[in-house]
């Protein structure tokens, strides 16, 4: 029997037969410390606050990339603590999962060394409100998960991709190569004569580009699905303000739960 159903046990004795505090606590199997016990409330209003204003921020950040930018702050509540004032505040997100049949002969993707050496790029599409549609060219580096840049257009052609690739390596410098899938506009004569050397996957293989598959679906459920947009220009500005977010602030599991820049810190102090 619980604890409070015993207490309550014990005063109902009292008021009905007149015995003492001592007897009913013994009748009933209950010791006086437990009897006298009073439950100190803590007051969560701080934690209320903090996770209001991070979950405010980051709409589809889950309860472990919340507690883990909690202790970046500088916070050492609990994560119990968190949890239970997480749940009070029903931000739990339900996700339900697809049932994917897994591939029968799966070839590790391995992690480059240094910062560099693969990077990997993919295409995306939206539609604005007014039902016009629109692409997205994202483009990340293999080693640190960072995302070097998307570039958004209505028409994303090879002879764009190869210009924005130059205006990446302006900042980062030329990868070593690069990894993309069969596409028509990784496929041309435009990008193949670029001079970096290409790491194609083999067809209907998106798991051989599994790093810029899970950028995509973060991109997709952080942004695209968040926001209607009204014009190239908003979209633009939005991504651009996830982007710093992404590589300074949002935790990564594959990464330890370090940002990108937090991980490539390491490596080079290491």
């Amino acid at each position: 029997m619980p604890t409070g159903a015993r207490k309550t046990w014990a005063q109902q004795l009292q008021q009905n037969h007149s015995v003492t505090i001592a007897m009913s606590c013994a009748i009933v199997g209950l010791s006086r410390c437990a009897y006298y016990y009073q439950a100190k409330l803590q007051d969560d209003s701080v934690i209320v606050s903090v996770l209001n204003a991070i979950t405010d921020r980051h709409l589809r950040w889950g309860f472990p990339k919340c507690f883990n930018r909690i202790r970046k702050l500088g916070y050492q509540w609990n994560h119990k603590r968190v949890y239970r004032v997480y749940c009070e505040l029903k931000l739990n997100l339900r996700v339900k999962r697809k049932k994917r049949i897994p591939p029968r002969c799966p070839e590790r993707l391995l992690a480059p060394n240094k910062q560099g050496e693969c990077w990997s790029m993919d295409f995306m599409s939206d539609s604005r409100c007014n039902q016009r549609r629109f692409r997205t060219f994202n483009v990340i580096d293999d080693f640190n998960r960072k995302a070097l840049g998307i570039d958004i257009a209505v028409s994303l052609l090879a002879g764009r991709i190869t210009r924005y690739l130059d205006k990446l390596a302006e900042y980062h410098g030329y990868p070593l190569k690069i990894r993309v899938d069969n596409g028509p506009e990784f496929t041309g004569k435009t990008f193949t004569n670029h001079g970096i050397t290409i790491d194609y996957i083999q067809p209907s293989s998106p798991y051989q580009n599994g790093y810029i598959e899970r950028f995509n679906r973060t991109y997709r459920t952080e942004v695209l699905d968040l926001y209607l947009f009204n014009n190239l220009a908003q979209a633009r500005r939005i991504t651009e303000e996830w982007l710093t977010i992404y590589n300074t602030e949002r935790p990564h599991e594959a990464l330890n739960n370090m940002t990108p820049l937090e991980y490539k810190t390491l490596k080079q102090t290491a």
